[in-house]
């Protein structure tokens, strides 16, 4: 729910953007929405010049979204697909035949992992999956919540060296080398099919168009409303609700060609004690990141903004900010005191903080 919750504030912006305008757009303004894939509604929206334009598009890119599904899927089988459930259950066993998508995620995700000193580490999966499993009876049942065994989790985080997730690209195969082990690739799977699904639709020859799905938001082009020339998009309030049309966003980001990705503490949460537990794990802790409420990461790859959303959430602020220089990426922190702090080039497209505006 916390997903849509996050897509409704961005689809609010949107909407207040573009619907205002009296002049008669250039082009027509569509919007497509579909359920499903990586647990979260997925919108296309943007310009076309007819409706069965724009639904050639969308579908064409629901189609390649719930296909990486299947393949990025740790929880389920499906006939003829070999997937990260594949993997997961031949650990320990032998390599694996993977397709070229999977190949290319694994290595996407052990490449980055390695240039950012292993902080986003999908082999975290034996971690993860106490944790998953223990937020799920603490949700089910809030009386007997509890955090997981401490003696548990040091065991897990010895199935975890991704050294150990061998990928051989001349054999086409995948290996988890040791009994036990998992991928959980749920911090960066959503945002590399965002990347996926951009790059395709762009060489298709779509050139004005928005991708949100729980949080990733992906511009491409400019609005074709001949007034505007950014996209809006909203940056949520920790503490707010965007099902409340009153309720504004933090801020708003002006942007074209850049993704737009929010990892924060009140997603996916449970309570114990009293307390809140969210589902973004310190490798070196084991325990959820208490940094920040939430981190915001901009950059033109859907993908990387996922992933570092996460690495930079996971960091203290000194680290954080650094591993975002060393990259690149333009990020907004957001601690638990409320206090906010921005690279100079996320402030610059901010329309509170930076005085930016979408002409």
């Amino acid at each position: 729910m916390t997903r849509i919750l996050a897509f409704l504030l961005v689809f609010a912006v949107f909407s207040a953007l573009v619907g205002c305008s009296p002049a008669q757009p250039a082009l027509t303004k569509y919007s497509y929405e579909f359920l499903g894939s990586f647990d979260t509604l997925i919108q296309f929206m943007g310009y076309a010049k007819d409706q069965a334009s724009f639904e050639k598009m969308a579908k064409k890119g629901q189609a390649r979204f719930e296909e990486l599904h299947r393949i990025f899927d740790i929880y389920h089988d499906y006939d003829g697909i070999v997937n990260v459930k594949t993997l997961n259950d031949q650990a320990g066993a032998a390599p694996v035949k993977a397709g070229a998508d999977l190949l290319d995620f694994i290595t996407f995700c052990i490449d980055w992992h390695d240039r950012t000193d292993g902080v986003c580490n999908i082999a975290l999966g034996p971690v993860l999956s106490l944790w998953h499993d223990a937020r799920t009876n603490g949700t089910d049942d809030p009386a007997t919540a509890a955090l997981p065994d401490r003696t548990a989790l040091l065991e897990a985080s010895r199935l975890c060296d991704i050294r150990d997730v061998r990928v051989d690209r001349t054999a086409g195969t995948v290996f988890l080398a040791r009994k036990g082990m998992s991928l959980d690739v749920g911090a960066v799977a959503k945002g590399y099919a965002c990347r996926v699904v951009m790059d395709e639709l762009k060489s298709a020859g779509y050139s004005s168009f928005v991708i949100s799905g729980g949080g990733n938001i992906v511009t491409v082009g400019a609005p074709q409303d001949g007034i505007r020339k950014k996209w809006g998009v909203g940056i949520q309030n920790p503490d707010g609700n965007p099902l409340n049309p009153d309720d504004s966003p933090l801020d708003v980001a002006y942007v074209n060609d850049l993704s737009v990705v929010t990892s924060g503490d009140y997603q996916r949460t449970y309570v114990v004690d009293g307390k809140p537990y969210h589902h973004l794990i310190d490798p070196a802790t084991l325990m959820p990141a208490v940094h920040y409420r939430s981190v915001t990461v901009m950059t033109p790859d859907p993908g990387l903004a996922d992933f570092f959303s996460t690495t930079l959430f996971l960091l203290p602020y000194g680290e954080s900010l650094a591993a975002a220089k060393k990259d690149g990426i333009d990020a907004l922190w957001i601690f638990p005191d409320g206090t906010v702090e921005t690279t100079d080039g996320m402030k610059a497209v901010l329309r509170d903080l930076g005085g930016a505006t979408n002409r």
